[in-house]
């Protein structure tokens, strides 16, 4: 059989083709290739920054410092707020292995009680990874040296040395300084609103009540900065860079430590509030409100137990009774009605009237009784502040009808804000025909104005409202504002704020400034004045009001039994005076729940504070609990 022919090979064919294709792989090479370099070019040089910051975000953690909270001085440079050092218990989340075993040594180790047991658990189910989470604050020496010992059994856990919030005077103090407490969602929210939520980064405390709370943003100071390198883990491992933070500013309130202390002393278990103030400069010297508590409970978190007796006490002792309580302002209002009366010409100097112990309208059977039931006989417009005639300001008030007292008093400022610096000032009431009819949808009556004059029936007030009036008749219409806030302290220097004016009262004659004056002189100083016996041989001349508030209505048959009536239903005292009559230095408003007269239980109240301010050597300060 014969072979088959095998063709022949094109080599010539073959070494195009291979060639053709060795230049397309080339290409595709050098295509792959500079696409790698563009690449590396846009990651090396064109995006080198961006891309720098992400790595350095991976390595470097940017924790924010919280700045040093400022103090508080008194007037005479008192620290009545301060930062204590504290040791805190603090975890890693981190750095922990087995969280639950952690926790049950610790609990073992330190003796934890149930309820710090729940704290500690709640406080580290509200942090994030990597972050420290405080989990007991403030703990004891012992408890400090217990786990020092043994710290090495606890990898990621520490004692960290912090400044806490410390009020030294305690509940002498509560009601004008408020406290700090742990910041919280709601809190962040405000903080938000001011614009300054960055802030407040690092911050666990923020002012919640007074002071504190009226002047956070000058208290708080300016957060800084520290760049720490971390571990893949997120563990810190050098400080890289630090801005420190900017502490807050030191203040100074106008407030005499020793002077709240003494009243804190006189009052002892009265319930109510005395405010002291400068008439020249509305400068509030002191402020207290009884009973009170004590505000350190509440820096660290206040347990259940402790916040629930204080809102189930009947006497409310978280109520500022001196901006919040609103009573009625009985007969301390005698002296502004007067000088409207005066203003209006419904009254002058020589106005008599008689007082028969009663007054009753025409055709009208209702009878409105003098507190004095046999009567004070003829009173002219001094004589009836002096003695407190009821009767003939039942007539004044009549005559001058609701509409132009609402609108006189409000110039006095009641119903409104005084402007003290403290958020929780309430503004009282002052009544109106359309208040009533918005409030109760019923027509105002002849015997609503009755009882207005008497500073009795729908009228409110606020002790610092009443002294704020007091003080506008000491100025003789000039308004200044309150103000306990009194300057800051810069490297030991006190920066002094001027008082702050408000709109004043014009009058048509400036002469009835002098016929209302000499009459507050005499209702301390002649023999029928209902403060007189409080205030006899004192070093100083010295002119106020007694005020006695009635809290519930006693039928026209009847007639009010102080032994008989529930303690609850009895009178409020009050009384507001100044002194020295003739060159006022200080102003005084004594506001006593259920206590009964004013001239015979706030008087000598305000006077002791007098004579201790005006009159130290004569006055014995007992040690004021505190």
């Amino acid at each position: 059989m014969a072979k088959k022919r095998i063709a022949m090979r094109d080599h010539s064919a073959e070494g195009n083709l291979f060639a053709r294709r060795c230049v397309i792989a080339v290409i595709f090479t050098m295509v792959l290739i500079s696409f790698v370099l563009s690449n590396l070019y846009s990651l090396q040089v064109t995006q080198f920054n961006e891309y720098q910051i992400r790595a350095d975000g991976n390595r470097i953690k940017v924790n924010p410092v919280a700045p040093n909270r400022g103090l508080i001085y008194d007037r005479n440079m008192r620290i009545i707020a301060e930062n204590r050092p504290i040791f805190n218990l603090e975890l890693n989340v981190a750095e922990i292995e087995d969280r639950e075993q952690t926790i049950q040594q610790l609990a073992e180790l330190l003796q934890l009680t149930e309820n710090e047991l729940t704290r500690f658990t709640d406080n580290l189910a509200k942090r994030r990874r990597f972050q420290p989470v405080e989990v007991l604050f403030d703990i004891s020496k012992e408890r400090v040296a217990k786990f020092s010992a043994r710290q090495h059994e606890f990898p990621g856990v520490s004692v960290q040395a912090r400044l806490s919030r410390y009020y030294p005077y305690g509940k002498a103090l509560t009601h004008v300084l408020g406290y700090v407490a742990k910041i919280n969602s709601q809190d962040l929210n405000l903080v938000a609103s001011w614009g300054a939520q960055s802030n407040y980064a690092a911050t666990r405390h923020i002012g919640k009540q007074g002071i504190e709370r009226f002047y956070e943003e000058r208290l708080h100071g300016k957060v800084g900065y520290e760049h720490i390198e971390v571990d893949s883990k997120g563990r810190a491992l050098r400080t890289l860079e630090e801005e420190l933070p900017i502490p807050g500013e030191d203040i100074i309130l106008s407030i005499d430590i020793d002077l709240q202390l003494y009243i804190q002393d006189i009052l002892k278990d009265k319930k109510g509030s005395v405010v002291v103030t400068d008439p020249n400069n509305g400068q509030v010297l002191a402020m207290y409100s009884n009973p009170s508590y004590d505000p350190n409970l509440f820096v660290n978190g206040i347990s259940q137990r402790e916040y629930s007796k204080l809102i189930e006490n009947r006497d409310r002792p978280l109520l500022n009774r001196a901006v919040q309580g609103q009573y009625p302002p009985a007969s301390l209002v005698k002296p502004h009605l007067a000088l409207l009366g005066l203003e209006y010409g419904k009254i002058d100097e020589n106005t008599t009237i008689k007082d028969e112990g009663f007054y009753q309208l025409d055709n009208v059977d209702h009878v409105w009784r003098d507190w004095l039931r046999r009567g004070h006989g003829n009173v002219d417009v001094k004589r009836s502040v002096e003695v407190s005639c009821d009767t003939f300001f039942y007539d004044l008030a009549y005559r001058l009808g609701i509409d132009s007292i609402h609108d006189y008093m409000h110039k006095f400022g009641f119903g409104e804000y005084t402007g003290i610096d403290l958020l929780e000032e309430s503004d009282g009431n002052m009544p109106s025909r359309g208040w009533k009819k918005a409030r109760y949808n019923q027509p105002w009556y002849i015997g609503d104005t009755i009882s207005v004059g008497i500073g009795q029936g729908y009228w409110t007030a606020t002790p610092v409202q009443l002294l704020d009036s007091l003080n506008t008749i000491i100025n003789e219409g000039q308004r200044i504002q309150p103000r306990i806030y009194l300057g800051v302290n810069v490297a030991s220097q006190a920066v002094i704020e001027p008082p702050s004016m408000m709109r004043p009262i014009e009058v048509l004659d400036n002469d009835n400034w002098r016929i209302i004056k000499e009459s507050l002189y005499n209702t301390v100083n002649k023999p029928h004045g209902t403060a007189y016996k409080a205030y006899q041989n004192t070093a100083y001349e010295s002119a106020g009001k007694t005020g006695t508030a009635q809290l519930f209505t006693v039928a026209q048959d009847e007639e009010y039994d102080d032994l008989i009536i529930a303690d609850y239903l009895k009178d409020n005292a009050m009384y507001f005076g100044y002194a020295p009559s003739d060159n006022p230095q200080i102003s005084v408003m004594v506001a006593l729940e259920n206590a009964g007269g004013g001239g015979s239980n706030a008087a000598p109240i305000a006077r002791q504070v007098m004579d201790y301010v005006l009159s130290p050597s004569n006055v014995t300060l007992s040690a004021g609990g505190q």
